[in-house]
């Protein structure tokens, strides 16, 4: 009799800690999901860079949201096909937490404009945006090849900003940018978040 009263009150410590450890699982706080932005989408290896990029995430504890997860309809092309693209990508965008975003120069000196109109756009929608760039050299470093007066100029002749920033100010003063690769930023990222930075507020 001892022994069945006392395997029932183990059978119902069992059941608690189960009900117990189910309530934690419910109530742990997921992790902040990250759109990953940039041109890596039209690398050779794009899906497989892209996961590589998802493992990273995760390893800092948060979730990747990549845009070549979603799958087109085959039967689209031409407009139809960058229309839904493109909502698809502001989806994503919009159902991020935060956005990070690979500013590296993209056929030329600049970043690639899609991933730069994205960064605009989760900077709109009040988001935590983080760009990463392996160069931090001013501008006038990096692009401009002489000087008209008073002025830094490019090789068309283009005022070059001088402001001691590796990006354009309407980026540098939006985000908070990064030298280094994706894994330097999401370093940062962790680092800002674990820390309970006003950056995330």
């Amino acid at each position: 009799m001892i022994e069945k009263i006392s395997a029932r009150k183990q059978e119902v410590a069992a059941r608690q800690a189960r009900a117990s450890a189910m309530k934690e699982d419910a109530t742990a706080p997921k992790p902040r999901t990250i759109y990953l932005a940039g041109y890596d989408v039209f690398r050779a290896d794009a899906l497989e860079y892209g996961e590589h990029l998802r493992q990273a995430c995760l390893r800092h504890g948060f979730e990747g949201l990549y845009p070549l997860d979603n799958a087109a309809p085959p039967e689209l092309s031409g407009r139809a096909l960058a229309q839904w693209i493109c909502e698809a990508n502001t989806g994503l965008l919009r159902r991020a937490d935060m956005v990070m975003a690979n500013l590296n120069p993209f056929r030329g000196a600049e970043p690639d404009s899609g991933t730069v109109f994205e960064v605009g756009y989760a900077a709109a929608l009040g988001k935590p945006v983080w760009v990463y760039t392996a160069s931090g050299a001013s501008l006038i470093e990096q692009v401009a090849t002489g000087r008209d007066g008073a002025r830094a100029v490019d090789a068309q002749g283009y005022t070059v900003e001088d402001f001691g920033l590796n990006l354009n100010l309407m980026i540098a003063c939006s985000a908070q940018v990064v030298v280094g690769d994706a894994e330097d930023c999401l370093r940062r990222m962790a680092d800002a978040q674990s820390s309970l930075s006003p950056t995330w507020s």
